[in-house]
């Protein structure tokens, strides 16, 4: 593709599985592929874009080095071969980088490195400045330190973790298919070729994921499709193509430079063979991302269906008020990532009833916001007014009032006080225990108060925070929430 066609600069992360790297069985670096992903990198860096690579492979180098024929299974076995070929791992890129004058970093992470939300910036500063001073970065999961409870699981989930780390453009996931198939393209020689998928959700609904991955990974395209998820919901176009033409990844994105020129008919144009995943068209800001995919929850918190109807509302800003909180599973404290979780009734041992959601969205939606702050009531006219323009639900509203609009998404009939009463607590409707429920997850959120706190809080308005608390720093008892179940 022409010069003229490459378009403005991107952030690319190009993340390469272990079966890209190493041979499956002699355990060699693939030293033909990893050339020609540097010579591609290079092209790129030359061309003005940033590029950050993810690699695996450590265990892989590893064995070949204490020729061992295969991966342990134990835990330290694994450890103490990432250990051993981590080291071997980035010589091996540093030579061939530097073959070209092309400097490096390594950067080591684990879920636990950014799990605290400083470390989490410092990482991304980290980024910021090696990407200024156009080192290219290779991320790798901290395998010898890692245990299960920190672990990304797959450097696909690192991979997209990352890309939402740097603000990436285009995340480049390199296997050995050339894209997503609705079943095994190596078993199914008609299977069916995916060049666009808009919705992840659909995708995996419809794709037959029981491809493994190679003997040395631990990925497959399920893992592929978990990282394509986290990848677009932080804005980042992400695709899947064959390591074996990493040549590609230039051509692909001069393509989609191409084709965004107004007036340009995409069909003049050469497609290189490859799967894209759009990405969301409202992204998860910074703070909702790292709460979203890069926390272990530390607890959940169950909420009605008020509280989930309006939470999976944009408008809501993700803050959940206590009125809508109806139980609190664990422990945890202030500032630590939660379920959030909604409730479907147990009917017998074993059987899942009747689902929380069918409830009556509106009526729990009107007792949800008997809850609202007296912050924003105070300064509001006795009866709100409801403004005329409608969202894509028929029956929710927009709530107009004190001239500004207080998008909260509530039943165009919900007649709201202009103040709460200090001591009203609106009552559970239902008194089953939550143990006779089962619970779904439907997102996750930054607790503002520790588990003891939001359980005496539980169902009351907030304007009761600081009677039953002895101080409030928030009308609201989570924030920074994502739903990612809607009602």
């Amino acid at each position: 593709m022409s010069s003229r066609n490459r378009g403005p600069t991107s952030t690319i992360v190009i993340k390469l599985g272990t079966s890209s790297i190493v041979h499956e069985t002699t355990h060699q670096p693939l030293l033909s592929t990893l050339s020609r992903v540097v010579e591609t990198v290079v092209r790129l860096k030359s061309q003005g874009h940033k590029v950050v690579l993810v690699s695996s492979g450590a265990i892989g180098v590893g064995l070949k080095r204490m020729e061992i024929p295969s991966r342990p299974k134990s835990l330290s076995g694994k450890q103490a071969l990432a250990a051993i070929g981590q080291g071997r791992l980035i010589a091996l890129w540093d030579n061939l980088f530097g073959q070209l004058g092309q400097p490096i970093a390594q950067v080591l992470l684990t879920r636990g490195d950014i799990s605290d939300r400083t470390r989490y910036l410092n990482a991304v500063n980290t980024f910021k400045e090696l990407l200024s001073m156009g080192v290219v970065p290779i991320v790798n999961e901290n395998d010898t330190i890692s245990v299960s409870e920190i672990k990304f699981g797959d450097n696909d989930t690192l991979s997209a973790i990352t890309s939402s780390m740097v603000h990436a453009d285009y995340l480049f996931l390199l296997t050995d298919v050339d894209g997503l198939y609705l079943s095994n393209p190596r078993k199914d020689p008609d299977a069916k070729f995916l060049e666009v998928v808009s919705s992840v959700a659909e995708a995996r609904s419809e794709v037959s994921t029981a491809t493994l991955g190679s003997n040395l990974g631990t990925g497959g395209m399920e893992t592929k499709l978990i990282a394509a998820e986290i990848a677009t919901e932080a804005g980042v176009n992400t695709i899947i193509a064959s390591s074996k033409d990493p040549e590609n990844v230039q051509s692909i994105i001069e393509y989609h430079a191409a084709v965004s020129i107004p007036g340009v008919d995409p069909s003049t144009i050469p497609r290189p063979k490859h799967t894209l995943f759009k990405p969301s068209l409202n992204p998860m800001r910074d703070m909702k991302s790292w709460t979203s995919h890069t926390l272990f929850p530390a607890g959940t918190v169950v909420i009605d269906t008020g509280a989930h109807v309006v939470l999976s509302r944009k408008e809501s800003g993700g803050r959940l008020l206590p009125v809508g909180v109806i139980g609190i599973k664990g422990s945890f404290a202030s500032h630590q990532a939660v379920r959030i979780c909604v409730r479907a009734k147990i009917d017998s041992p074993g059987v899942v009833g009747t689902a929380q959601a069918e409830e009556d969205p509106e009526a729990a939606v009107r007792e949800y916001a008997r809850g609202i702050p007296t912050s924003v009531l105070a300064s509001a006219p006795a009866t709100p007014t409801i403004g005329s323009r409608t969202t894509s639900s028929s029956d929710l509203t927009t709530l107009t009032m004190g001239g500004g609009a207080y998008q909260s998404l509530y039943p165009s009939n919900l007649n709201l006080p202009s103040v709460i009463e200090e001591d009203q607590v609106v009552v559970l409707g239902d008194s089953d225990p939550i143990d006779s429920w089962q619970l779904v997850e439907v997102g996750r959120g930054l607790a503002n108060y520790n588990s003891e706190q939001i359980d005496k809080v539980k169902r009351m308005n907030s304007s009761s925070l600081s009677k039953v608390l002895g101080y409030a720093d928030s009308d609201y008892v989570v924030e920074n929430i994502t739903i990612r179940i809607p009602p």
